[in-house]
C-alpha cells in the first residue's frame, strides 16, 4: 500500500511537467516559427509479489516524461516587412549567438543593427553571404555576418549598347516630310552624365528600300565637334532589314567629353538575335521602344529579402542589385537539437552534423520573402491536453489522499 503513495507523487510530477509544456506552447501560441512541443510518458519497472513466477505485478509509477519538439510546417503568413521571410520545407535559418555559439531558428523576423549587419528580432547575427568586392555573391565561399550597404550610393555604368526598334516608313514620298525621321535615346558616360545621341534617317533618292541614317551627339557635350556616324540600311521586298547583317552592330566611337567623363564606344545594335529590329512597312515612322545599358548613379532606397533567400537593394532610379544571400542548414533528425531560448536551437549530443547551403537546393526547403511562418502550436489540442493532464493530476492527488486515509485506519487499529 505505502508504495501508492510513491507511485502518486511520481505522477503528479509527470503531470506536472507535462502541464508546464502545455502552458509553454500556448504562451508561444503567436511566436513566430515556434514548434510546439509534446510529452512522452514512460511507466517504471514493476515489482513481483507473490511466491509464483510474477502472478501480481505492481508497477512503480511513471518516470519523468520526454520532451519532444515537432518540426513540422507552420502555415506561411504575408506580411509587409521586406526583411521578413519564411522557410517552406526542412531546414533553418544560421545565426551567430552570444559567445560566437552557431544557432539555428525557424523565426523569420529580421532588422538591421547599427552596424548594417542583418539580425534576428533577438539581436543574433543572421548568416549568409554577402556581395564581394567584385559585385557578386560568391556561395562558394564560407558564410559569414551579412552586410547590408545602407545609405550607400550605386556607382554609374556606362552606356555601352544601344538599340532602337522602329519602322521606317515604306510608302514615304521622296522629297515630303515623311521622308525624313528623326529619334533620339539617352545614354550615360562614366561620370553618369545623361547625353543625347539622336539618329536622322533619310530615304535614299535613287535606290528602292534604302534609307541613309546619320548619327550625332550635340557639339556642346564635347571639347571638338562629334563627327557623326552615317551608313545606309537596306530592306528587302518583304520590309525586312538585309544590309547591315546580324551579327555586325553599328560602333558609334565618343571621344573628348567636355567634362571629363572617359571615351567611350556604343554598339548600335539592329537585331534581337537574328531578327532585325527596324523594318519598313507602308506604316507611319515611329519608334516602338529603345532600349540602353548604362546608368547614372542612384541612392540606395530598400532593401529586401526575395523568394529563394536572396537580398536585392533597390535604388533610386528602379534598378534592383542582389548584395547578399541567405545560407540554410538542413538537419537529418532536428527533433534532438537544443531549445537555447529567443527561439533558438543549438545542437545537442545526438545532432547529425548540419549541412549548409542555399535554400531550395540539396533538399533544403525554399525560403518566402515578405512572409513568416506561424506557430504550430494548436489552441484546440492544446486545450484537450490541458483537461486530461488536469484530470490525472486530480485523480493522483484523490489516490494519495485515499491511501493517506487507508494509513490513518490502519494506525487506528492498535487503538
Amino acid at each position: 500500500m505505502f508504495t501508492s503513495f510513491s507511485t502518486a507523487l511520481s505522477a503528479l510530477s509527470a503531470t506536472t511537467t507535462a502541464l508546464d509544456v502545455v502552458g509553454n506552447n500556448l504562451a508561444n501560441l503567436d511566436t513566430t516559427g515556434f514548434k510546439a512541443s509534446t510529452v512522452s510518458f514512460h511507466d517504471l519497472v514493476t515489482q513481483s509479489l507473490g511466491a509464483g513466477l510474477g502472478e501480481t505485478q505492481v508497477g512503480f509509477g511513471v518516470g519523468a516524461p520526454t520532451t519532444m519538439t515537432q518540426f513540422t510546417q507552420g502555415s506561411i503568413e504575408t506580411t509587409s516587412g521586406l526583411l521578413d521571410a519564411a522557410i517552406q520545407g526542412d531546414g533553418f535559418f544560421i545565426v551567430q549567438g552570444p559567445n560566437n555559439t552557431t544557432e539555428y531558428t525557424r523565426g523569420g523576423s529580421f532588422q538591421v543593427d547599427a552596424n548594417g549587419d542583418l539580425t534576428t528580432a533577438t539581436g543574433e547575427l543572421l548568416q549568409g553571404w554577402t556581395q564581394g568586392t567584385s559585385g557578386a555573391v560568391d556561395t562558394n565561399t564560407p558564410i559569414g555576418n551579412i552586410t547590408i550597404p545602407t545609405g550607400t550610393l550605386m556607382p554609374p555604368t556606362p552606356s555601352g549598347n544601344i538599340s532602337l526598334s522602329m519602322n521606317l516608313n515604306a510608302a514615304a514620298t521622296q522629297g515630303n516630310a515623311d521622308a525624313t525621321f528623326s529619334t533620339s535615346i539617352q545614354i550615360y558616360d562614366s561620370l553618369g552624365v545623361a547625353h543625347t545621341v539622336t539618329a536622322t534617317f533619310t530615304q535614299d533618292a535613287t535606290t528602292p528600300n534604302t534609307w541613309d541614317y546619320s548619327v550625332s551627339l550635340p557639339d556642346s557635350d564635347l571639347t571638338s565637334a562629334f563627327t557623326p556616324v552615317t551608313g545606309t540600311l537596306t530592306f528587302n521586298s518583304s520590309g525586312q532589314l538585309v544590309s547591315p547583317a546580324s551579327g555586325s552592330p553599328i560602333q558609334i566611337p565618343i571621344t573628348g567629353y567636355a567634362d571629363g567623363a572617359a571615351d567611350q564606344t556604343l554598339n548600335w545594335n539592329l537585331y534581337n538575335g537574328t531578327t532585325p529590329l527596324i523594318t519598313q512597312y507602308a506604316q507611319a515612322s515611329t519608334v516602338t521602344s529603345d532600349q540602353q545599358d548604362g546608368y547614372a548613379p542612384a541612392q540606395l532606397t530598400s532593401v529586401g529579402i526575395a523568394d529563394g533567400g536572396q537580398i536585392l537593394a533597390k535604388y533610386s532610379d528602379g534598378q534592383q542589385q542582389v548584395v547578399g544571400q541567405l545560407a540554410m542548414a538542413t538537419i537529418r533528425n532536428p527533433d534532438s537539437l537544443v531549445a537555447s531560448g529567443d527561439n533558438n536551437y543549438e545542437i545537442g549530443a545526438n545532432t547529425a552534423l548540419p549541412a549548409i547551403g542555399v535554400p531550395n537546393t540539396g533538399g533544403r526547403g525554399d525560403v518566402i520573402g515578405g512572409a513568416i511562418e506561424a506557430s504550430t502550436v494548436d489552441i484546440a489540442t492544446e486545450f484537450t491536453n490541458l483537461i486530461v493532464f488536469q484530470r490525472a493530476y486530480e485523480a493522483n492527488a484523490k489516490v494519495i489522499t485515499t491511501v493517506d486515509q487507508l494509513s490513518q485506519d490502519t494506525i487506528n487499529l492498535k487503538q
